[in-house]
């Protein structure tokens, strides 16, 4: 299979998944690992936090796009960094009752423009990928913090734990991943990383629409 072709084929797919998955995402603050039920112990609480950014499909994309990017650019490996304790900050704000705007939106969004960043030829420099990171950890994790909203410190400071953990070892492996597909044997290596872009941009449109369709749903008709 030529190049040309190889491309038109993971452009088909990319879409294709993002259809799908117009069909089963759901709004981000949605995800709850304990299904519903609040977290009590230090078992309960970690158990969540390693759980809540894998059962949202969205968080996942954007922990590998966040690693991905970290093995593509010089000291990379600060992005994910950045995002994991961003994120904690984020939750942090959350949990003292402070609101920030359409967080289900931003986090979509930050999905998205981070798939099409790494299906571009040529991204941001490091620093705007560190501030990028920064703003969309802020939301991802204030979304985080809806799971453990009201849970005793305990619990609270375990759930941190559990999903700075998960962040970590993901991004990481997404990382290890990256470097190894730069450092290989690949004849073409941009287009292989640049489909992930691909893949990732059809999962945070379908998200990003979804949640445009509840915001716009849930408005009052006058």
């Amino acid at each position: 299979m030529n190049l040309s072709k190889l491309v038109a084929s993971v452009q088909s797919k990319a879409i294709a998944i993002g259809f799908s998955l117009l069909v089963v995402a759901s709004p981000a603050s949605a995800h709850h690992p304990m299904g519903g039920k609040m977290p009590s112990t230090f078992f309960e609480g970690f158990l969540s936090g390693l759980a809540h950014p894998l059962i949202g499909v969205d968080h996942l994309a954007f922990i590998v796009a966040v690693g991905l990017f970290a093995a593509i650019k010089p000291q990379g490996i600060l992005i994910p960094i950045f995002f994991v304790l961003s994120a904690m900050l984020g939750t942090g704000i959350h949990l003292l009752g402070i609101t920030l705007p359409v967080v289900e939106l931003v986090v979509s969004a930050s999905i998205l423009l981070f798939g099409i960043l790494m299906a571009l030829k040529s991204s941001p420099n490091v620093l705007m990928m560190l501030g990028l990171s920064v703003v969309a950890g802020l939301f991802h994790g204030y979304a985080y913090g809806e799971a453990i909203f009201g849970a005793q410190t305990t619990a609270l400071v375990a759930y941190l734990c559990g999903f700075t953990v998960i962040q970590l070892v993901i991004s990481g492996a997404a990382f290890f991943v990256g470097q190894k597909v730069i450092k290989g044997d690949f004849a073409q290596v941009a287009p292989n990383l640049r489909s992930a872009g691909l893949v990732i941009c059809g999962i945070g449109a379908a998200f990003l629409a979804t949640n445009i369709s509840s915001l716009i749903l849930s408005v009052p008709k006058g």
